[in-house]
């Protein structure tokens, strides 16, 4: 198993479910929200200090593989975007 896959983990009990990092209740939407909104992994790890760099990758990398994984869909039927 990739080291980045046992870093998130879902567990009804913590935040109804969504991927969290290590069972914290740190959702990996809200670090790739984070890093979406300008914020650098340096600032990220002073305010949460119980998050690593590894936690930080692992939530990209989550990212990635559910991107990865999309089927293209045509974007004038979708509103939104």
């Amino acid at each position: 198993m990739d080291s980045w896959l046992e870093r998130i983990t879902y567990d009804q009990q913590v935040l109804r479910g969504k991927p969290v990092i290590r069972g914290m209740r740190i959702s990996a939407e809200m670090i790739l929200e984070l890093f979406a909104k300008g914020a650098t992994q340096t600032e990220i790890l002073e305010d949460y200090p119980q998050l690593e760099a590894e936690d930080l990758q692992a939530a990209l990398l989550y990212a990635h593989h559910l991107v990865a994984g999309e089927t293209v869909i045509d974007r004038l039927a979708v509103s939104g975007f």
